[in-house]
């Protein structure tokens, strides 16, 4: 068994038919019987298509595990038609599977495959189309390798009535698209077909390997078969049709407005999906010459009862050259440790307390109402030389204490997201001009981040505060064309103007609500571009904070 979270499986659904009230409640265990090591995430390979140079540059290739034979029992496309069939796909031959992971992972280790997805629920078919979906491209494909209408069906161990006929066209065609036998599709450079295929016909796959097709520049999935088109949809109608079960669940479930931003976010062509934009190189450790000295800050890496991000912002911090000590408030409340030995802390995200007192003020409240808490705090916030960084949690603790907090009061109280969900996403955050000393020579850059956070929107108490805050606003959710945005998913949570983080008119205290310590590695990155590959860049808010100290 492993421990989760309340982030996870033990969150329930609930969701109302009109007068009923309907909920399912969550399993609340997982069990594991099965890992594997990563060495290098890295080198992780997706359905994502990738563009390089032209459409024709790139081919895509089916390995296909059930050589021809393409038995739909049990498969989505029966389902649909309210059967099961005869015959379901099998292992026919176990050594051709080994052969395939091996080829896969001497390909994928080869730098060889630039995209890859294994043949899905529903088969071939949907397999391209959620490629095409995860590039925002189009691809044509050629059946021609794939089906089998002018010559006898393989009889070995299939459907005992294909034997004695031949498949029709239609027939051939939607076992080839929609058979869910073992395989899959990889993206390859056409330059490298020759080395590809022997790789594959070493592995003993060559006779089941088939070249079926390119990108093409129309954003559409075009099937073909000899030379005549037999299927042409645009990828943005496909796309729509494949989310609308799922939209139609988030509007019950969730805010039928935020659900139908998200739904209606496929509808932009133009969309060019997460990117990045920085005005900083961040190979430029500026922390660097202070890495090496003995004598380290220390920084407490603060928490309290639910919060689980601690090691990922003690990792941040020591790398950037901190002494990273772990404080909970126990800690301090019992008077074992004291805030006058640190430079810095850092209040971690997680859920404290469970969520359950609001959006961080149980922890709030177990400093305010503790005489030997709040002197210690007040005491931190009052001294020069000190600087802190709320994230999450830690940030909506940060907020409340705004009455201790020198040039906080304008900071505003985070409330449950506009989509009434926890939101655990991607998005991009672009760096404001601000006085924040983790954002120094940061401004302007736009960064994927990781949220994760169920109460974030930021609410003022009227519409001066919100102005006033606006010169301490350090960072902004913003659209994938790079406009700040109040719309979901790209604002996860509804704060207005997409403002997330907040300082004060010195920069020595910021709340945020995304996780920079969550990806500090590139690899933590669920999307990032491909010349990221060790530190991602928001490693530059701990260095900053490392070369503030001195």
């Amino acid at each position: 068994s492993i421990p989760v979270g309340k982030d996870s499986l033990s969150m329930k659904t609930a969701w109302s038919e009109g007068s009923d009230k309907k909920q399912v409640v969550a399993p609340v265990s997982l069990i594991v019987t099965a890992f594997a090591r990563v060495n290098d995430a890295s080198a992780t390979i997706t359905p994502q298509l990738l563009s390089a140079g032209t459409p024709a540059e790139t081919e895509l290739l089916l390995i296909d595990l059930g050589e021809g034979k393409n038995r739909l029992g049990a498969s989505a496309l029966a389902q649909v038609y309210g059967q099961v069939g005869d015959v379901a796909p099998d292992v026919n031959n176990a050594a051709k599977i080994r052969g395939f992971f091996s080829s896969v992972r001497a390909l994928s280790r080869q730098k060889k495959i630039l995209a890859y997805h294994d043949r899905s629920d529903g088969g071939l078919f949907v397999t391209l189309a959620e490629m095409i979906f995860a590039a925002h491209a189009g691809v044509t494909i050629y059946l021609d390798a794939l089906t089998y209408s002018e010559r006898e069906a393989d009889v070995d161990n299939y459907d005992a009535t294909a034997a004695s006929r031949k498949l029709g066209e239609s027939d051939a065609v939607l076992a080839a698209l929609f058979n869910e036998e073992l395989g899959a599709v990889i993206q390859i450079l056409k330059s490298d077909r020759s080395a590809v295929m022997q790789t594959l016909r070493d592995a003993g796959l060559g006779a089941c390997s088939h070249v079926i097709g390119h990108l093409n520049d129309s954003d559409d999935l075009r099937i073909v078969r000899a030379a005549k088109p037999l299927f042409v949809e645009k990828r943005i109608d496909l796309q729509r049709a494949w989310s609308e079960t799922s939209h139609l669940i988030q509007a019950l479930r969730d805010n039928p407005l935020t659900a139908k931003e998200e739904f209606d976010r496929i509808l932009d062509p133009a969309d060019p999906g997460l990117n990045a934009k920085l005005t900083f190189d961040p190979a430029d450790n500026i922390a660097a010459s202070f890495i090496g000295l003995r004598a380290k800050p220390k920084i407490a890496i603060l928490r309290e009862q639910g919060v689980n991000g601690q090691l990922e912002m003690a990792h941040a911090f020591t790398k950037a050259g901190f002494a990273a000590i772990d404080v909970h408030m126990s800690d301090i409340i019992a008077g074992r440790i004291s805030l006058s030995d640190f430079k810095g802390f850092a209040a971690c995200g997680g859920f404290s307390y469970g969520d359950v007192l609001g959006a961080g003020e149980g922890w709030a409240k177990s400093i305010l109402f503790n005489e030997r808490a709040r002197q210690e705090f007040e005491r931190f916030f009052q001294r020069e030389d000190s600087f802190a960084l709320g994230v999450c949690n830690g940030c909506q603790m940060m907020s409340n204490l705004h009455e201790i907090i020198p040039g906080a009061e304008n900071w505003p109280h985070f409330e449950r997201n506009k989509s009434e969900q926890y939101e655990a996403r991607t998005v991009l955050l672009e760096i404001r001009e601000s006085t924040s000393i983790l954002f120094a020579g940061m401004a302007g850059s736009r960064i994927p981040v990781a949220t994760a956070h169920g109460e974030g929107q930021a609410v003022f108490r009227d519409q001066a505060q919100q102005d006033a805050i606006r010169w301490q606003c350090a960072a902004q959710f913003v659209d994938n064309h790079g406009r700040a945005t109040e719309q979901f998913p790209a604002n996860p949570n509804g704060s207005p103007l997409g403002m997330t983080a907040f300082t004060t008119p010195d920069g020595r205290f910021t709340i945020m609500m995304p996780h920079p310590e969550r990806v500090a590695l590139a690899a933590n990155l669920s999307w990032r571009p491909s010349e990221w590959k060790d530190e991602s860049p928001w490693m530059r808010v701990f260095r900053n904070a490392r070369a503030w100290v001195n």
